[in-house]
């Protein structure tokens, strides 16, 4: 039950800030001061949940979720690097700090601290911290977050998640795509790598949405897998050429990809996976998590149900045990074998209503496989039928756990 809440005069919706803003303003009025992000509001020790919202209090869920409790200023916060001792700033709001599950709380501030360094000739590859989004078309409701992890929050270093969405075409011939990729770690260029795979996949499915849009409509899995698999390997042969002209080693210009098609006609409730590389693809029904991320080695068991393919069989039976001899010796003027590439990953599957599906970035995919008290208060967050605002989102998306501190981007569809 929310507690009613009557604004002062001249603060005529309920707003926290403005609410606070005019109270104070009363003659006789006490002063409120803002808490830091560092004072926590303990729902645990009260066995209710803090609404960020509102003054709202509901049963707390298994588990909670814990506010963090950054040092307030002039307090030392420990540096996880050799250097000076990191003293956090102090944030307006601790009703709405981050917060973060387990036993213990994460190493970094919850908050953004160093901007990455920017190059006066590089302005246009500079990416934000944050990026939000989202979108209702067909029975889905997108939502969509890419967010700097804390270590590079931390460090002053770019995000090196990317996150595209775009609509192709209108009405209900419409295909809405998102794509997300990661660069590789450590590397210079990174985040210029995973925006440009995103841009580039994001075209190919552009000039070829109308037939993608017909396939999916009509249930052509093979036809799906097959062209969607040649658009994967295009874009991400571009990057290899791009670093073959920079001079660079393709293994370090590389990036993840991750692909989701979403149909806008409402009668069509098939979604489309595909991608190369980690994370996750999870499915949220009736309370529990699933996780059905695309094995490399499994096979379907009906069209648009399952995924993968099975492997045509040559016809003179398995060569792979029929042609196995005496081993050869390698030969030491041979190049060395190039690392093997990813596999490319497919699925398509049939929503129900009431789902929610969930394609996410390693940084989202680890702890949520890690850390059971993430999946439970994502699911306990995400199971009600309406979907949470853009703001509810970005913050679901950003409760941390320790020892996970990697970028995050997913994209969340709400099946009505």
């Amino acid at each position: 039950m929310e507690e009613a809440h009557d604004a002062p005069p001249g603060v005529e919706a309920y707003d926290v800030p403005a609410a606070r803003e005019a109270y104070d303003a009363l003659p006789g009025a006490e002063a409120h001061s803002a808490p830091a992000a560092g004072e926590a509001h303990s729902a645990l020790a009260a066995g209710t949940a803090q609404s960020a919202s509102g003054g709202a209090e509901a049963e707390a869920g298994p588990p909670a979720v814990q506010a963090y409790d950054a040092p307030a200023a002039g307090e030392a916060h420990a540096a996880p690097l050799a250097a000076e001792a990191y003293v956090a700033p102090r944030v307006r709001g601790a009703g709405v700090a981050v917060g973060y599950v387990g036993s213990r709380p994460p190493t970094y501030a919850a908050e953004p601290t160093a901007l990455p360094v920017a190059e006066p000739d590089g302005l246009d590859v500079a990416v934000p911290d944050t990026v939000l989004d989202g979108a209702a078309y067909g029975a889905c409701t997108l939502r969509a977050v890419s967010i700097r992890g804390d270590s590079a929050r931390y460090r002053g270093e770019p995000r090196r998640d990317a996150l595209l969405t775009a609509r192709f075409g209108a009405g209900d011939q419409a295909l809405v795509l998102v794509a997300m990729a990661t660069g590789a770690r450590a590397t210079p260029g990174a985040h210029r790598a995973a925006g440009e795979v995103c841009q580039w996949i994001a075209e190919a499915v552009g000039r070829s949405h109308a037939r993608l849009a017909e396939d999916i409509r009509a249930a052509r899995r093979g036809d799906l897998k097959s062209g969607l698999h040649r658009l994967t390997d295009r874009s991400l042969g571009r990057l290899r050429a791009g670093a073959a002209e920079q001079g660079v080693d393709p293994e370090q210009y590389t990036a993840t990809l991750r692909c989701l098609l979403l149909p806008a006609d409402p009668d069509c409730r098939v979604r489309v996976f595909f991608g190369v590389g980690a994370g996750g693809l999870f499915r949220l029904r009736e309370g529990e998590w699933q996780d059905i991320e695309p094995g490399v080695a499994e096979t379907p068991g009906h069209p648009l149900v399952g995924f993968g393919s099975p492997p045509p069989e040559p016809p003179d039976g398995d060569r792979l045990t029929m042609d196995l001899g005496i081993t050869v010796p390698p030969n030491p003027y041979d190049p060395a074998p190039k690392p093997p590439r990813e596999p490319f990953r497919f699925r398509a599957s049939v929503a129900q209503p009431g789902d929610t599906l969930l394609m996410c970035t390693a940084g989202l995919a680890d702890p949520l496989r890690g850390e059971p008290e993430l999946c439970a208060h994502l699911a306990q967050r995400w199971s009600d039928p309406a979907p949470p605002g853009l703001a509810a989102f970005l913050a679901d998306a950003q409760v941390r756990v320790k020892g996970y501190a990697d970028d995050r981007t997913a994209a969340a569809v709400w099946e009505a």
